[in-house]
């Protein structure tokens, strides 16, 4: 079971993005000068994965909805200050024109590309990490995604955060080492800490290692909440006047954070291609958007899966 293959399941906002700051547009061109580099540098990653993990399956999780109503209904600062003056995500002007690309590309390929309305890429991700047969190992920038990781059902996190070629290969282990906290209490030690990249505010005056603190002694927010009401239970007073004022934050901040895992998807052929599964149409947009190198890696490494 242990070198059974993996299916990849690829946060693919995250991969574009870093793919876009990371590959300068002067480097990446078309003919009459459309930049490319958030499709070259996502297909070099794919390409990358693919021959360093050795996967047999794999599907890219897509943001349908990057900023859900629901979730803005339980916190009205969820991703509020990404929110664009015209509306929608804030995204940088030459890479939007790229997701369709991208998108095109997997088609010709062959690679799943997954996204579901009222539901952002994690979410997709996380139904996928608990309805796919393991051993499954996820990939993103997003420290969100940790608590995905469970051992038992052999799902991993490939983190990013060093970049493909520095991936951190995360278990339970490497969460606890990190954070202080088990991998299932992430999103409430998320919640305590705050995460102003998704705007959300946390506890005043509760940074990581008190968050790690209570979450190891009360075992999560539920606990954390009733131990509140209890005055034996120990709390410094200072820390008590801070949880205290925080119970309206605290009863939806971890709903906000935690990934769903029961989106409904479509039913998907996972298999990972060992060729383009329309090679002409791969041959056609290499050729419109100057992408022949990334193309010819992504199908080299996808053609010596063993």
């Amino acid at each position: 079971m242990a070198d059974q293959p993996p299916i990849l399941l690829i946060d693919a906002p995250s991969l574009y993005f870093r793919a876009y700051f990371g590959v300068p547009e002067s480097a990446a061109r078309t003919a009459d000068g459309q930049p490319v580099n958030a499709v070259r540098g996502f297909l070099d990653m794919l390409a990358q994965l693919v021959r360093t993990r050795r996967p047999d399956r794999m599907v890219c999780a897509f943001d349908h909805d990057w900023r859900p109503a629901w979730r803005v209904e339980l916190l009205p600062s969820y991703k509020a200050h990404r929110v664009a003056p015209e509306g929608g995500e804030e995204v940088p002007d030459t890479l939007s024109p790229q997701v369709p690309v991208i998108l095109d590309v997997l088609a010709a390929i062959g690679i799943p590309a997954v996204g579901a309305t009222g539901y952002e890429a994690d979410d997709v991700l996380g139904t996928l990490s608990v309805t796919q047969p393991g051993p499954v190992e996820a990939v993103s920038g997003d420290r969100d995604l940790f608590q995905l990781i469970d051992d038992a059902r052999r799902v991993r996190l490939l983190y990013v955060g060093r970049g493909v070629a520095k991936l951190d290969d995360c278990d339970d282990a490497a969460v606890r080492a990190r954070y202080g906290v088990p991998a299932d209490r992430y999103a409430d030690f998320a919640a305590l800490r705050g995460d102003p990249s998704d705007g959300l505010p946390g506890v005043p005056g509760v940074g990581e290692k008190t968050a790690a603190r209570l979450i190891d002694r009360y075992g999560g927010l539920p606990g954390i909440l009733t131990a509140l009401d209890d005055p034996g239970s120990g709390f410094a007073p200072g820390l008590r006047a801070k949880l205290d004022g925080a119970r309206d934050y605290l009863a939806v901040a971890p709903k906000v954070v935690r990934v769903a895992t029961d989106v409904p998807l479509p039913t998907l052929s996972t298999a990972l291609p060992t060729a383009p599964v329309d090679p002409d149409r791969l041959l056609e947009l290499a050729q419109l958007w100057n992408l022949a190198g990334s193309c010819r890696r992504l199908v080299d490494a996808l053609a010596t899966q063993p």
